[in-house]
């Protein structure tokens, strides 16, 4: 198995006004095709669920009872890679592009074949549920992923980036595409690239 890409270290502060990144926050659906940096993939994601205490249930965004259900892949041209928060680094989860097998999952959205970045967000509801039973599949996990897509989204305006958040999809169709384990439900993707 391949060693884990760390990493580089984000940024806690930038050029951008949280103010500024809001106001500016727009759906795009045109991209160019330039890869992401390691940089913007680490910012991004680090905005979405990194560490940001001492502890690992201390994330940038918050989670139910600290249940912190979701797991983030950014599928690229050189496969599917899977994020994890503790170490900030990145595992091979899938060596193929799966873009195109996304984009057929979801009814055929050509704009996500096409975004050089596609995080994609599934969620293991019983992380939550073993807590809060069925409340947390009907609303805290719902709740928690809307909190994690938008500071990837927000993030992506400091960045220079644009994305466009989309839940128009086949699950079962993402979930084989994606190769999920078992317990891991499809819940967001979130194209991100430079808007054309």
């Amino acid at each position: 198995m391949p060693s884990p890409i760390i990493l580089p270290q984000p940024r806690i502060s930038g050029e951008t006004s949280l103010e500024a990144a809001i106001a500016q926050r727009r759906s795009t659906r045109r991209f160019f095709p330039e890869n992401l940096t390691l940089d913007q993939i680490s910012q991004l994601l680090w905005a979405a669920q990194g560490v940001t205490g001492g502890k690992d249930t201390l994330r940038a965004a918050p989670s139910a009872g600290a249940c912190h259900p979701l797991t983030f892949y950014a599928c690229r041209d050189d496969g599917v890679w899977r994020y994890h928060p503790q170490d900030h680094s990145l595992t091979r989860h899938m060596e193929q592009d799966v873009r195109g097998s996304l984009m057929e999952a979801s009814w055929r959205q050509k704009f996500i074949a096409q975004a050089p970045c596609v995080f994609a967000i599934s969620g293991i509801f019983e992380r939550t549920t073993q807590r809060y039973e069925e409340r947390g599949r009907l609303r805290y996990v719902p709740m928690d992923v809307g909190h994690a897509a938008q500071n990837l989204l927000l993030q992506a305006v400091a960045l220079g980036l644009a994305s466009v958040p989309v839940g128009a999809f086949d699950d079962a169709g993402v979930k084989k595409t994606l190769a999920l384990p078992s317990q891991e439900e499809p819940l967001y993707l979130l194209p991100v690239g430079r808007a054309r």
